[in-house]
């Protein structure tokens, strides 16, 4: 039987003595939901936000409103400061973060509707990704960037 993402998230994070924290916007929560669904996912789960608004970015997560105001809030320099926010609140090694434009609306020629970017804060090192999902709708854009996150958070744990 093949392990899901999340089962070998938990997996790995349990084989290195290693907590994860997530700071979540157009996923809602889906990404810690997930890792919630494994048996276990307490000894690696620290906390999790969803962080809709900007101003709970600032608050929680210590995202400067410069940067929201310079790059916007579907920026990597914003879902950076998210996931180093959110693993330095919490004092875990590993920090997810995700800021997007689901849709249906709110996409620009810039910023279209179905591009998300990513933050990884791994044991001090912070990568950060962007994805376009295009327009499948609203909960497959959420689906597929929680996917992506949850693999890409493997990969580089495995790295």
């Amino acid at each position: 039987m093949c392990m899901t993402l999340e089962e070998q998230l938990v997996n790995k994070l349990t084989e290195k003595g290693w907590h994860i924290a997530c700071a979540e916007s157009c996923t809602g929560g889906l990404i810690a939901a997930r890792i919630v669904n494994v048996a276990n996912a307490s000894k690696v789960l620290n906390v999790s936000f969803v962080t809709y608004a900007n101003e709970a970015k600032m608050k929680y997560l210590g995202v400067s409103q410069d940067t929201i105001f310079q790059y916007g809030v579907v920026s990597e320099p914003v879902v950076a400061e998210m996931a180093a926010g959110v693993a330095k609140e919490s004092g875990s090694e590993v920090g997810i973060s995700v800021s997007g434009i689901a849709g249906p609306s709110g996409g620009t020629e810039k910023k279209p509707v179905g591009m998300v970017c990513f933050g990884f804060y791994i044991n001090g090192e912070l990568t950060t990704k962007t994805c376009q999902f295009g327009n499948p709708g609203r909960n497959e854009v959420r689906a597929l960037s929680t996917d992506y996150a949850l693999q890409t958070a493997l990969e580089l744990l495995s790295q």
